[in-house]
């Protein structure tokens, strides 16, 4: 059904996931956006996804936007019904939706509840979300083998730093590397590429709370490139995948992180 490639971006409606979004809508891309945002009394806000939906047909590509919960098998399974019946393809799928605890609790007091949400979000929802996907990718490439499709996981930092105030984000991000090693290897046969981006301390609305701690450790060399990163850094790398510069590194984690994961004395 449709001529241009197609991508879901999972959590695409602001932050990391609209950089990634915006930078593959000007690569080509048609784009299905995924979200669950919620105003200040909690009721769903379709205010930031129809604004980036706006953004994006405004650089003449086509975008759908759903409010979609990640880590219900229901909403999983509607949102890659939407692309089907939308699009009839997808070419790339972004694993980015992704929440912290709602409150930070030292590991010794942190709750079940609080575990089971941000699992359920960060690493359930994308590890099940591939599996639909992957399988749909599967019967794509059959049918259309000159096309190549690829899976981006938005990974952290936080899968090999330890935050004991916040453990079940770490454990959910060391979960999506492993995942993305999986996947890649089950994947390769079909010429599926995947691929983990981790993400620095990044300005977005996750790390807003943080601003004033972060703010300091930079400027005193917590990163060798002293600034705060944006969404825009990890959209680049998305964008390098999507155009296939790196086809021949499945697996792979791409570092955006202004040099944190450097080993310095």
């Amino acid at each position: 059904m449709a001529e241009r490639p197609v991508a879901i971006v999972t959590g695409g409606s602001r932050g990391i996931g609209r950089g990634i979004a915006i930078e593959l809508a000007n690569l080509g891309y048609d784009i299905v956006i995924s979200h669950f945002d919620f105003d200040a009394q909690g009721k769903p806000d379709e205010s930031k996804g129809l604004e980036t939906q706006k953004d994006i047909k405004a650089l003449g590509v086509r975008c759908e936007v759903l409010c979609d919960d990640v880590s219900s098998t229901e909403d999983r399974k509607t949102l890659v019904e939407l692309a089907k019946s939308k699009f009839g393809r997808c070419d790339m799928l972004v694993n980015n939706a992704g929440v912290a605890p709602s409150k930070r609790a030292d590991i010794l007091e942190a709750t079940e509840e609080s575990f089971d949400r941000v699992m359920g979000i960060n690493l359930k929802g994308p590890y099940f979300l591939t599996q639909l996907v992957a399988n749909w990718m599967i019967e794509q490439k059959k049918k259309n083998p000159d096309r190549s499709y690829r899976i981006v996981n938005t990974g952290s930092i936080s899968a090999y730093t330890s935050s004991p105030a916040r453990g079940e984000y770490c454990v959910s991000k060391a979960g999506v590397s492993m995942m993305t090693k999986l996947y890649a290897d089950r994947l390769a046969e079909y010429g599926i590429g995947v691929f983990e981006v981790q993400p620095g301390i990044i300005a977005t609305d996750m790390t807003k709370v943080v601003t004033a701690k972060y703010d300091k450790l930079i400027a005193e060399g917590l990163t060798p490139i002293k600034r705060w990163g944006q969404p825009e850094d990890i959209a680049k790398a998305v964008g390098a995948i999507a155009e296939g510069r790196l086809d021949f590194s499945t697996g792979q984690v791409i570092n955006v992180d202004g040099g944190f994961h450097l080993r310095r004395l």
